[in-house]
């Protein structure tokens, strides 16, 4: 990924700073409360991860600060403004983007048409209208050029590899300018190739001043590009922090976050900012501490 560029490319600067917002997110279903007083904040140039079991409550925190689930109770906002009862297109018009884990690309279309389908709907910042046909040439050749794709622009988007199918999708998300972009299980059912490529993708963004909210089941690789994260169990927070905190609290130990993992997708990645860990089991559950080495 091209994090040096000096192109033009319509994004935020580093000047640009803000944060997005959910707060005491409640989720009722059938009289049960699924979400409870769920807390959750990105600020730009910041990425964030949103981890726990299957039926944790973090899927649908996840869901309600995208706008794809309505909040019962609690407060979403961007600077400040408060967005909880907005659509997803307008938290989009907003800065807010979202990814899902199925491929959102136009399978038939090229990797090139893919981009410029999206930029066609964009409106220029400085006149208000509708970019030009020269614009929308400009600021494909500049996305084409900072996610390194255009030796595949001609190639359909049914063709391309799990990696490459994201960097055209992160491609289409950049030409809307957003500010925060959200990442629904990115990891999920990609080889260990996609699985690097992705997390490039997220410094990528990262770089470019974006903040990075991630909800996925694979606790290494989401923890080894996270600089903070969230730990959602029994629709509460259980923990939050940055990674290495994270990774030897010892209520994660004791919870059901960690006897419903086994212990090597517990292993955090030798990358992380005090060396090596281990993977040990406890009282049927998992910790993750230090080696002593």
């Amino acid at each position: 990924m091209n994090t040096s560029s000096s192109s033009s490319l319509q994004t935020n600067t580093i000047d640009s700073l803000g944060q997005l917002k959910a707060i005491g997110l409640q989720k009722i279903y059938n009289g049960r409360s699924v979400v409870q007083d769920v807390s959750i904040s990105v600020s730009s140039g910041e990425v964030v991860g949103l981890l726990g079991p299957n039926g944790a409550g973090k899927t649908t925190s996840f869901y309600m600060i995208v706008g794809l689930v309505p909040a019962d109770f609690g407060r979403i906002e961007i600077d400040g403004r408060d967005i909880t009862a907005l659509p997803i297109h307008k938290r989009a018009h907003l800065g807010l983007s979202y990814l899902p884990q199925d491929a959102s690309v136009f399978r038939r279309l090229s990797v090139e048409h893919n981009i410029q389908a999206v930029l066609e709907l964009q409106d220029d910042p400085e006149t208000g209208k509708t970019l030009t046909r020269k614009r929308v040439q400009e600021q494909l050749e500049l996305l084409l050029e900072e996610l390194q794709i255009t030796h595949i622009r001609k190639n359909a988007a049914i063709s391309l590899s799990g990696g490459e199918r994201r960097r055209v999708e992160i491609a289409r998300a950049l030409a809307t300018n957003p500010r925060f972009i959200l990442l629904d299980e990115p990891f999920a059912g990609v080889d260990p190739i996609a699985v690097i490529e992705i997390q490039r993708i997220v410094r990528f963004l990262k770089s470019r001043n974006i903040g990075v909210l991630i909800t996925d089941h694979n606790v290494r690789e989401t923890l080894g590009i996270c600089d903070r994260a969230y730990i959602i169990s029994a629709g509460k927070v259980l923990t939050d922090g940055e990674p290495d905190a994270i990774i030897t609290n010892r209520k994660c130990a004791k919870s059901t976050w960690a006897n419903t993992l086994k212990c090597n997708c517990l292993r955090a990645p030798a990358a992380l900012p005090q060396g090596r860990w281990q993977a040990d089991c406890l009282a049927g559950g998992a910790c993750i501490s230090p080696n002593k080495v």
